[in-house]
């Protein structure tokens, strides 16, 4: 294919972001052109259910204000892209306007699911993707009102924290036995359970959302075991879709996100995608994996941009990702769908230590718990490939590189 000349990035992300930095770093005298429906800059999502949603951190934006106002980079804020025309290779703007391209990356996100069930659409009930949705729920948890948090992923799990830091009286609702069950199994999930009622927050596990009452606004959350639960407001964290439709529109494939190669590659050679629509081809795990995280966001549109400039690319990262609630952090480093068993090393009751999770004798994943600077270590147990002594991978008088081979 012909160099690229202009590069237009759909999605005003930290993917995008990060696009554009290492394109700068490459060199690139191109022109790139960015589109973002939201009306601000690209930002980073971590703190919306964090520090920023309690009101403790400024706005996450990636760069500082004046740093699109440069010759060759052009952002469009509240920009949305309605199509695309793969034979033209330009993309259409609601307004009508064509925006034309060489190379064409997608990096639009994903979005939240909803509910739907009756009173879904009384006020009071919210979903948590953008900025402006995390500074309108901080405004209404700083009144202290009953929240019900529905959904124990991560972010229903960050904003119950959140919330109860905050004063709020909290209840969480989810379908499994204990929160994050489905990323961590049922014996980390029962650390996470014991942390948030440690906390004051009612977890009630198994359980499902059958409707909300009020009127006009949400006053209860109804539940097939718990019967009417007092709310004032609720957060609905059940999960998020990969926002595929103009991908699908364009006809390219679609299965789970955006179907891409190891270079971030559709089937079309001219359009990439990366960050949370890319449905990506990873050697290290020869498989496809589809990861919502922010340092997948930041890898990616940085092996992105350099694929789109004809760079040997072959992402095949481990995936990583942290999170924090109350006065315990944590960093996860794998890809465990399945396990053995899982080994801890430290003092679990003391909130200090880390659990691997073992297949074949082999480590798969492994997550530090308020222990710092070993997730590189972890990364490379995990990429070794290597049977481990359980024994000494259990003891933390043992110094976790020298189980590393060699």
């Amino acid at each position: 294919m012909p160099d690229a000349k202009k590069i237009v990035i759909v999605g005003a992300s930290l993917t995008a972001a990060k696009t554009v930095d290492e394109l700068l770093d490459e060199d690139f005298d191109g022109e790139i052109v960015l589109l973002g429906s939201e009306a601000v800059r690209p930002y980073e999502r971590p703190p919306l259910s964090k520090d920023f949603l309690r009101g403790e951190a400024d706005p996450p934006f990636v760069h500082e204000a004046g740093f699109y106002d440069r010759d060759g980079l052009d952002l469009r804020t509240g920009t949305t892209v309605t199509s695309i025309d793969r034979e033209a290779r330009n993309v259409t703007l609601e307004n009508g306007d064509t925006v034309g391209y060489d190379r064409l990356l997608l990096c639009t996100g994903a979005e939240p699911r909803h509910l739907d069930l009756p009173g879904s659409d009384l006020e009071g009930i919210v979903t948590l993707r953008t900025m402006d949705d995390s500074e309108a729920l901080g405004a209404k948890l700083k009144e202290k009102p009953r929240v019900v948090v529905i959904g124990a992923g991560w972010i229903g799990a960050e904003v119950a924290a959140s919330a109860r830091q905050l004063g709020c009286e909290v209840t969480i609702v989810a379908p499994e036995a204990v929160p994050l069950e489905r990323v961590l199994g049922p014996e980390l999930g029962g650390f996470y359970k014991d942390v948030h009622t440690g906390e004051g927050v009612t977890f009630l596990g198994e359980t499902a959302v059958t409707g909300f009452g009020g009127e006009g606004r949400v006053a209860s959350v109804l539940t097939d075991k718990h019967g009417d639960l007092p709310a004032d407001h609720d957060q609905v964290g059940v999960g998020v879709t990969p926002r595929t439709g103009l991908a699908e529109g364009a006809g390219l494939a679609v299965d789970n996100g955006v179907l891409v190669d190891a270079s971030l590659r559709t089937e079309d050679p001219a359009i990439f995608a990366a960050g949370d629509i890319a449905n990506a081809w990873n050697p290290f795990y020869d498989r496809r994996i589809r990861v919502e995280h922010w340092a997948n966001a930041r890898r990616q549109g940085a092996a992105a941009a350099r694929a789109m400039l004809g760079r040997e690319v072959s992402y095949d990262e481990i995936p990583y990702f942290f999170s924090d609630q109350y006065d315990v952090g944590m960093e996860y480093v794998g890809y465990a769908t399945e396990w053995d068993r899982i080994v801890y090393r430290g003092d679990v009751e003391a909130r200090e230590f880390i659990a691997f999770w073992i297949k074949d004798g082999r480590i798969a994943a492994g997550m530090n718990v308020n222990v710092w600077d070993v997730s590189e270590t972890i990364r490379d147990l995990i990429a070794a490939r290597t049977e481990i002594d359980l024994d000494r991978l259990a003891d933390p008088e043992v110094e976790l590189a020298s189980l590393l081979p060699g």
